[in-house]
């Protein structure tokens, strides 16, 4: 009796269908009018069936994703009230995020280390510090970002030297879990496509594994930013745990169901109508939750230009818990497995990103390139390409580049200064630099208010 209306049907092939497409393009070339090959280098068709299947296992998470509140730390009374406030109101996880040591005791007053997942991103090299941190907490829920090459991608510069960095991170390693972080963030927000994205995170994290071995597999967690490249960036995060746990196979390391952090890009965020960039960070946390994120970090629609404040974060945590509650996906991270699309793009930029990883380790490693200024040569190529489809119109940010609001003025809500500042210091490589699409056009805007 189910199959009863499904008798009732001829099944169609691949071939057919694309035979009704080509007759109904009135004797236009299927290829030319309806493939379209992306960045990546990947060719998207009109249609996707049961062929397309790849049946790629992605190992994502059982227990659903955390909402995250990221904090900075300017007074550790303050950031602590802060944090127990987001807790009431509905995140589970709490980012915080510090220039210089703090007095940890104080701002971890009265949270539930046990029980809530924490997050602490570190601009500062100290083994001493975070040992004590991770002893005085006791919890295997917490996640330490330090990321000694990160460090050198951002700022050109190691901490201190590359000596001193790896032996201080050596004390970390061997006394602390989780903590070794891949920013792989810096990659996406410096304009790189996602196939590079994928492919310089592998790298970077091999990086760690060739200095210390594969006993540290397990105390490497990872950070992504998700852009507005909707289904792509769905199969970006699970082409990563596949790729990270092909690599850990090739070390011989059972694999580990890989810890993802992600957050929405600054790429693509706009000064001008800035109320868009609620839309562009709920399609983003879509897709960070989809692809499997075990934590989703949302960032405030006016994160670029003003401080931190109540109203916007509220904002920010809200559209996480509406998508986890009443949108119910609170336990989505498997939610594309079977869909033709998703896994055949999957299976494509994993392809596609491993072929250049191999390339990078067989001509000496992503340092090494690093070095030679390889890598940032590639994301700028990348960057520009990019930036040149913006400023002709071809990729469009709404509020921006196409339907701008003449009476939108912005001049005096600026609390922050949202464009890239150039750093007039000596490096040791070249830094990756990051910077939104939509900077120069602001800027001539608020020139001309």
């Amino acid at each position: 009796m189910s199959n009863f209306l499904f008798n009732e049907f001829k099944e169609i092939s691949p071939a057919e269908w694309k035979q009704k497409i080509q007759v109904d393009l009135k004797g236009a070339d299927y290829n030319e009018t309806l493939l379209w090959k992306t960045d990546e280098n990947i060719t998207v068709k009109p249609f996707y069936t049961k062929e397309d299947r790849t049946n790629i296992k992605v190992n994502s998470p059982k227990k659903g994703f955390n909402v995250c509140q990221s904090i900075f730390i300017k007074d550790e009374k303050v950031a602590n009230l802060f944090a127990i406030d987001s807790l009431k109101r509905g995140a589970k996880a709490i980012e915080f995020k510090a220039k210089n040591k703090f007095d940890y005791k104080v701002l971890l007053n009265n949270i539930d280390a046990q029980n809530t997942t924490l997050y602490f991103n570190f601009k500062f090299l100290s083994a001493d510090f975070v040992t004590k941190l991770s002893n005085h907490l006791n919890s295997n829920n917490c996640y330490f970002n330090i990321d000694i090459i990160g460090n050198l991608i951002n700022t050109g510069n190691w901490f201190t030297n590359s000596k001193n960095d790896h032996d201080e991170l050596e004390k970390i390693v061997n006394n602390v879990n989780n903590s070794i972080c891949i920013n792989t963030s810096t990659y996406q927000n410096g304009g790189a496509n996602i196939t590079q994205q994928l492919t310089y995170a592998l790298a970077h994290a091999n990086e760690y594994l060739n200095h210390f071995g594969p006993k540290i597999a397990d105390k490497i967690h990872f950070n992504f930013s998700v852009g507005s490249n909707y289904f792509f960036e769905i199969a970006k995060l699970r082409a990563f745990r596949v790729l990270w746990s092909s690599l850990l196979q090739e070390y011989q390391v059972k694999s580990n169901n890989t810890h993802i952090f992600s957050q929405p890009s600054s790429r693509n965020k706009t000064l001008y109508d800035y109320n868009v960039n609620m839309l562009r960070t709920t399609s983003e946390c879509m897709s960070a939750i989809l692809g499997g994120s075990d934590t989703v970090c949302n960032i405030a629609y006016d994160d670029i230009f003003h401080h931190s404040n109540e109203f916007g974060e509220r904002i920010s945590r809200n559209q996480l818990l509406i998508l986890q509650q009443e949108s119910e996906l609170a336990n989505a991270q498997n939610f594309a497995d079977g869909t033709y699309y998703i896994e055949s793009i999957t299976k494509q930029l994993a392809q596609n990103a491993l072929t250049i990883f191999k390339t990078i380790e067989k001509s000496g490693g992503f340092l090494k390139q690093l070095k030679e200024g390889i890598i940032q040569r590639k994301i700028k190529e990348s960057a520009d390409k990019e930036q040149t489809k913006f400023d002709a119109g071809e990729l469009v940010l709404l509020g921006t580049n196409k339907i701008q609001n003449d009476k939108d003025k912005m001049k005096n809500d600026l609390e922050l200064f949202p464009f890239f500042k150039p750093r007039n210091e000596q490096t040791l490589i070249k830094p990756i630099i990051q910077k939104r699409l939509a900077e120069k056009l602001e800027q001539e805007r608020l020139e001309n208010e």
